[in-house]
């Protein structure tokens, strides 16, 4: 069995600062540790510089241009797919007759190509992307993002049906995996990987609730928004707001409430910090798609995590959460926790469970007869 895979990444996997890209480039650092040469193949947009810290994990790194909206747009392919193409990248592929790794459905273009008919090609799916995009089109209120969110969305769609070249598909929660079998029998659930190595809880108690996640996401930019008005402008516990490029409005939300604060654009060990010293961190969302690795962050690293149902859909996590979907059950929740002491017993418990489920190195050992 060759143990040289490729993996085509649908974004420079590092730094690894939001979900998806979390999960790639500590997918890549995982495989490596277990001896797999990996050609790495991403894609340069949005200003990023190649990485030579990826030259670490991986024998060669490939990068590629993205191609712009415009030259795409008329396309039948989804967007988020056609402008990843590259007859180079096709080339660089047909070099060997070694595995292939697709991050995401952006990464397909070249799934069902004749020239890698023959090839072992795996799937690594982070969303039903098509449902995930019509979520963003009933989420977003800029008119011409919901026509372009929409579109993409039916196109997504159709394009799962080149679903059917794959010989695995990898998804990150029960649901996806079962909805996936209707293309490929070897459907297989593994968790995403993460940043978390260990589990740094405190005991002890918090002086602060926490909510944080990349704030120039719909979903998150909302969840936020909910949250203060609903949950946190209803009480006199102090409350810090967390996350990335926050958008104007929320920043002007925040001013009109004394206990709620934000802390903007922060480095990842500040952040860790932030997650670590709160009494809870509370997680909503209104979007059950793919897991959320801010989820998986909080569990490995705070001391009580108030989430709602569509948080932890699917993920084998709501046992270590305090479960609330209404604001008054949210307050509720947070009033119960508050206080109390995080002990090291019930740390130890926590511990078990993730590391049955979310343990990197146990995942990457579980992708092995599929590679």
């Amino acid at each position: 069995m060759s143990k040289h895979i490729h993996i085509i990444s649908f974004d420079i996997p590092y730094p690894p600062i939001y979900g998806g890209i979390i999960d790639v480039f500590y997918k890549i650092k995982s495989l490596h540790s277990l001896g797999y040469k990996i050609t790495l193949h991403c894609y340069q947009y949005k200003d990023k510089n190649e990485q030579t810290i990826l030259n670490e994990y991986c024998e060669k790194v490939y990068y590629y241009q993205r191609k712009k909206i415009y030259k795409v747009f008329f396309s039948m392919v989804p967007y988020i797919v056609s402008s990843r193409s590259s007859n180079e990248l096709l080339s660089n592929l047909l070099e060997d007759n070694d595995p292939i790794i697709f991050e995401g459905l952006h990464t397909c273009f070249y799934l069902a190509h004749p020239q890698l008919k023959d090839r072992n090609k795996l799937v690594w799916m982070h969303n039903i992307e098509w449902d995930y995009y019509k979520n963003l089109s009933q989420a977003d209120k800029n008119f011409i993002h919901k026509i372009h969110f929409n579109v993409e969305s039916k196109k997504l769609k159709q394009f799962e049906k080149y679903l059917t070249s794959a010989q695995t598909i990898f998804s990150v929660n029960q649901a996806d995996t079962e909805y996936m079998k209707q293309y490929c029998k070897n459907s297989i659930f593994i968790p995403p990987f993460h940043l978390n190595e260990k589990v740094t809880v405190k005991t002890g108690t918090g002086d602060y609730i926490l909510y944080h996640g990349s704030l120039d996401v719909v979903e998150n930019h909302q969840a936020a928004v909910y949250l203060i008005k609903s949950v946190f402008s209803r009480m006199d516990k102090d409350v810090i707001i967390a996350g990335k490029e926050p958008k104007s409005s929320l920043i002007e939300l925040i001013k009109t409430h004394p206990n709620v604060k934000l802390r903007a654009n922060l480095p990842q060990d500040e952040l860790d910090t932030l997650i670590e010293n709160a009494q809870c961190n509370v997680l909503f969302t209104f979007q059950a798609t793919g897991l959320k690795h801010k989820l998986i962050n909080a569990l490995y690293r705070g001391r009580f995590v108030i989430a709602n149902d569509k948080m932890v859909l699917n993920s084998g996590l709501d046992r270590l959460c305090r479960l609330a979907n209404t604001p008054d059950e949210i307050l509720a929740k947070i009033n119960e926790c508050w206080g109390e002491v995080k002990t090291a017993e019930r740390i130890k418990e926590r511990e078990k469970v993730l590391n049955e489920l979310y343990s990197n190195e146990i995942n990457a050992k579980r992708m092995i007869p599929y590679l």
